[in-house]
């Protein structure tokens, strides 16, 4: 298949272009001017630069591909200016999927978020995982990321229903190699390897290999049903941070942090590391979005996935080492 391809330089699209070529797809890949060339560093791809706002090149690179896939996004828990990231979210997800639409495009596939999912209420004193009938409340859409990626998946849902070929994918926390940023998720891992990491919240996420949620691309392209949603996860990877960062102790000797922070002292913190950012411009480690996030455990069901599509699921443990071993050959550990 001819495949267009946007944000090929981040960490989901540069895995996803891998496993493209990999299965002899040719891949078209939309990168941004200034974009980090590691990510797509070496891959047989053709490469277009342009802006999500240029509809005229949208339309007219899309033209004569089969599959379009639309990974890119403004991923940020922190900006002083928060407009250009609907702009890109929003208006730039409408731009793609018309252009990729009035083209031709079989199938067109939306990289959303499990923040646009409902969180399920407690259970017993636990968190149950939702599933992609769960609708989320506006209490839960908590930042201006979740808020613009969920008003993206509303542009991508109504477009599927005037008629074009969308599939909408929602991955959970992936990890793995060639999170060339890194994301805040793989932030985690490499403030861990740099023993950076002295406290933690007590959260949870639901984490999935990157080479699954790439696989689990392409499959939504070849079998998915048009107008749903899936979710990529792992129906085994609901931690608790405890375990991850335990899981992150054996596989690499060092000793996970033992103290866990109030929420209410993380909120504090984060308050205050935000007005200090106000004023220096530098984005801070702990930004307020991140905290709020932390307050639930973002536990998730991908049965619908594994069921439908064939999802893949590399346990995590395999994904952490694979995502460890990554950051240490190249750079991100301080010796």
């Amino acid at each position: 298949m001819n495949c267009f391809v946007t944000g090929a330089s981040g960490f989901i699209g540069s895995n996803l272009v891998r496993e493209l070529l990999a299965r002899g797809h040719r891949v078209k890949a939309l990168l941004r001017p200034g974009s980090s060339p590691q990510a797509a560093a070496g891959l047989e791809i053709e490469r277009v630069t342009g802006d999500l706002s240029d509809r005229e090149l949208l339309k007219r690179e899309t033209a004569g591909c089969d599959w379009c896939f639309h990974t890119a996004a403004s991923y940020h828990l922190w900006l002083r200016d928060y407009q250009p990231m609907y702009a890109t979210n929003v208006e730039g997800t409408r731009n793609v999927i018309e252009a990729a639409g009035q083209a031709g495009c079989q199938r067109i596939i939306y990289t959303s978020t499990v923040g646009c999912i409902g969180l399920t209420q407690l259970v017993n004193g636990g968190a149950a995982a939702a599933d992609e009938y769960e609708k989320v409340p506006e209490t839960q859409l908590t930042n201006h990321y979740k808020r613009s990626k969920w008003q993206a998946e509303e542009v991508a849902a109504q477009l599927a229903r005037k008629g074009l070929p969308v599939i909408i994918v929602n991955p959970s926390a992936p990890i793995g190699p060639h999170d060339a940023k890194p994301t805040p998720t793989g932030r985690i891992i490499v403030d861990f390897l740099n023993r950076k990491l002295p406290a933690y919240l007590d959260t949870g996420l639901n984490w999935i290999h990157v080479r699954d949620v790439a696989v689990g691309h392409v499959l939504a392209a070849e079998k998915g049903r048009l107008g749903e949603r899936y979710i990529l996860g792992h129906a085994q990877g609901n931690w608790t941070m405890r375990q991850t960062l335990g899981a992150l102790e054996e596989i690499t000797g060092i000793p996970a942090p033992k103290t866990r922070i109030p929420y209410r002292v993380a909120l504090a913190m984060a308050y205050v590391n935000e007005a200090i950012a106000s004023v220096s411009g530098v984005p801070p480690r702990a930004p307020l979005a991140g905290v709020r996030m932390a307050k639930d455990k973002m536990w998730f069901n991908p049965a619908k996935a594994i069921r439908e599509l064939g999802l893949p699921q590399t346990p995590p443990q395999e994904a952490f080492a694979d995502a460890v071993a990554w950051f240490r050959a190249n750079g991100y550990v301080k010796r």
